[in-house]
């Protein structure tokens, strides 16, 4: 029992210094290793490390001590922090590690200045080509003797029996030069990740950890991690709100685009929800705490794309796979290529040596193992920043082959709020403000959906009917309401109502309702026993950006477009025509938009859907990639669907097809080029014109192209 509860144990620490992926699998291997950790995964885009089972940060610094790893246990937002001692650290080891690569540097110049002056096999000008491979290549020997004991044949250890070899054969000082560029070359494969994971550290510096909290009459600063639900934070003009919370007080204009990518501020009044990191930009507001700080929205937001970081795409998983193979293969054919013309057709053993040594060199898989994450954890971030939550690279990847897609229509094509949008008065005599008002008063007391679109219309119109008297207010359930206003009875609903009640509708009264309904509206009739007073056709409204997002997905090659609804076929198919989908299926309960997603799976292959998240999870579930409108505040769009717009904002969608292709496209790109640039250098051999130099130039500039292609990723835009 004991051991169950260790191993469900979990502790996150911060890890410092890794210069490669390949470094990060090594130090999780080592890790997985400690007699009490069960398991462990790193995530490198993240440089994080998380362990099951219990371990010290001194045994995992001594698991990454062939790389120097510098490791921390995590902090959670508000939790204090030594950040002058971590910062002096981190520049300690800046300045130790470019130090020595400078020192080194200094004594290939002062070697090749000596090899002028006195000669190449001069004493004195290899005793400084190999204190510049000692001195630069200090870690990496080690490193690389660790693993030819082990037999585990990395990037370091073909590096090291490269440099021995060229220092054994007399080559001091290409040797020393390979050195220099390897590392220059690790230093600049780091500066790139650290690039790529600065989205991620963004987002955790977006919200503050401090806020003045009201209690108990004064008005004090609080740390966020002290801060409870119920407490009533105080957020003044040009503040951020530091947690999430309600609006209990006050008036403004919120900056919401760090959590939903909306460039334009929000209006926040009573009872509206308000995000942690969001900037309140005009008035005061007091804002009643309803989330602690572990489960604001952008903790959870940060928590979800550093995971979707460590998920592994299906490229990077045959990437992975590719190279765990590839390094022993290079080293056989190094092996061949030093062997086999010396024994067989009498080349010179110092020629070929240096050739396969040279092969080992080039065939250093950094660029190949750095292509695919360096991509995805750009994306992913890029995503992030544009309120765009991707929950891994495997869906970023799938997203981009999407075929179809399939839309819910209320709240995602349309904004989910019915408001009224006709109002026709049959009696020419009569004051229409008069009977909105009739007509409010009794809507005013009902409890149904579409009540609240007439109660907006009239204050929006300024009409007063809350003081108009109601008696023997009565909801005639399926059909409509009535009541007795001033002594005369009243009746609002459906065109069936006044049938049952043996008041039959005129022609005139009848073309207005199927006109009405024709253009997708809920048309209600408003009478009394005697006439018919008005029709009122309430819709639920299409976004404005609907029609355009369609457009563009059609332009970016998705050819199947197709809304799913609950609503009658008529008014489905007008929103379907207003918006532009290719395809519209109405009156489905959610087991039919689950039934009609698995058709779209079969006949598409690659389908994604669009919706809420909540009445929409069976079809959301069953969709290659599951899209969720609104993420921002809704735990079940965040935990259903594969991807979460946080905003309400269907415009994002288009976006996010293009950065997932663009990110398909430039991981394809890296791979190919890695991999080309080897055999191209490696076909050299032949003729014998592959050096030391061209090998190491070829692996460096590899790697610094495939880096700077995936930062690439952060210059799309919407």
């Amino acid at each position: 029992m004991a051991d169950e509860v260790v191993k469900d144990q979990k502790h996150t620490y911060l890890v410092q210094g890794f210069s490669c992926a390949n470094c990060a699998g090594k130090f999780e291997r080592n890790v997985k290793e400690l007699p009490q950790v069960y398991d462990a995964k790193v995530n490198f885009g993240a440089s994080k490390i998380s362990v099951y089972g219990e371990v010290t940060v001194d045994e995992l610094e001594k698991a990454g001590a062939f790389e120097n790893l510098k490791v921390t246990p995590e902090r959670k937002r508000g939790e204090s922090r030594p950040e002058n001692n971590e910062q002096s650290q981190e520049k300690v080891s800046f300045l130790s590690k470019y130090s020595t690569l400078l020192t080194s540097l200094l004594f290939v110049v002062f070697g090749y200045i000596s090899q002028f002056v006195n000669g190449e096999d001069n004493l004195v000008t290899v005793l400084l080509f190999l204190a510049a491979i000692v001195m630069g290549g200090y870690s990496l020997f080690i490193v690389g003797f660790q693993n030819l004991r082990k037999l585990d044949f990395d990037m370091k250890t073909l590096m090291t029996v490269a440099i021995i070899g060229a220092a054994l054969i007399g080559e001091w000082a290409e040797g020393a030069v390979v050195v220099i560029l390897f590392a220059i070359s690790e230093a600049l494969e780091s500066y790139s990740m650290d690039k790529a994971r600065q989205s991620i550290r963004s987002l955790m510096d977006i919200a503050p950890n401090e806020a003045l909290i009201r209690r108990k009459g004064e008005e004090i600063t609080v740390g966020v991690e002290d801060i409870a639900i119920g407490d009533i934070m105080i957020v003044k003009p040009g503040q951020k709100i530091a947690m999430d919370g309600v609006v209990v007080n006050g008036h403004s204009a919120v900056n919401q685009a760090a959590i939903t990518g909306e460039s334009v501020p929000v209006e926040k009044r009573l009872n509206d929800e308000v995000f942690a990191g969001t900037i309140n930009e005009e008035g005061l507001l007091e804002v009643k705490v309803n989330k602690l700080v572990e489960d604001t929205t952008i903790s959870k937001i940060i928590y979800l794309v550093e995971e979707a970081q460590a998920e592994k795409a299906p490229s990077q998983a045959f990437v992975d796979k590719f190279a765990k193979y590839y390094t022993p293969i290079i080293m056989v054919i190094a092996a061949l290529v030093a062997v086999i013309p010396p024994l067989l057709f009498a080349g010179s053993w110092e020629t070929w040596v240096y050739q396969g040594l040279a092969v080992l060199v080039v065939g250093c898989p950094c660029a190949l193992v750095i292509s695919t994450p360096v991509s995805i954890v750009t994306a992913i971030g890029n995503a992030a920043k544009h309120g765009v939550l991707v929950k891994g690279g495997v869906y970023l990847e799938e997203m981009g082959a999407i075929k179809a897609i399939a839309f819910d229509k209320t709240g995602t094509l349309t904004k989910g709020v019915p408001t009224v949008t006709d109002f026709k008065v049959f009696d020419e005599t009569a004051d229409e403000r008069e009977i909105l008002a009739l007509i409010t008063a009794l809507e005013y007391r009902s409890q149904h959906p579409l009540a609240s679109a007439i109660a907006a219309k009239a204050d929006k119109e300024n009409v007063s009917y809350k003081e108009v008297p109601v008696e023997d207010f009565t909801s005639i359930t399926g059909k409509g309401i009535k009541g007795t206003i001033y002594g005369q009875t009243y009746y609002i609903g459906s065109p069936n109502l006044f049938k049952e009640i043996t008041l039959p509708l005129d022609e005139q009264v009848e073309r207005c309702i199927t006109a009405f309904q024709n253009q997708g509206k809920t048309a209600m009739v408003a009478g009394t026993d005697d006439e018919i007073l008005a029709v009122v056709a309430v819709a639920d409204e299409v976004r404005e950006t609907s029609s355009k997002v369609i457009e563009k997905l059609h332009r970016l090659g998705v050819h199947k477009t197709i809304m799913l609804t609950g609503d009658n076929q008529k008014a489905a198919q007008a929103i379907g025509n207003q918006v532009g989908v290719t395809d519209v299926e109405a009156e489905l309960l959610p087991k039919d938009k689950l039934v009609a997603v698995k058709k779209l799976n079969n006949e598409y292959g690659s389908v994604s859907m669009i919706g809420d998240g909540i009445n929409d999870a069976p079809a959301l579930a069953a969709s290659t990639v599951g899209i969720a409108m609104g993420g921002a505040g809704t735990d079940t769009a965040l935990e259903t669907a594969d991807v979460a717009l946080m905003g309400d904002d269907l415009s994002k969608l288009p976006f996010t097809v293009k950065l997932s292709r663009k990110t398909l496209a430039i991981i394809k790109q890296n791979i190919t080029f890695s991999i080309g640039i080897k055999l191209v250098a490696l076909l050299l051999v032949v003729p014998g014109w592959l050096t030391l130099w061209i090998a190491i130039l070829a692996d460096m500039g590899a790697t610094l192209l495939v880096t700077a292609n995936g930062l690439r990723l952060l210059g799309v835009k919407e």
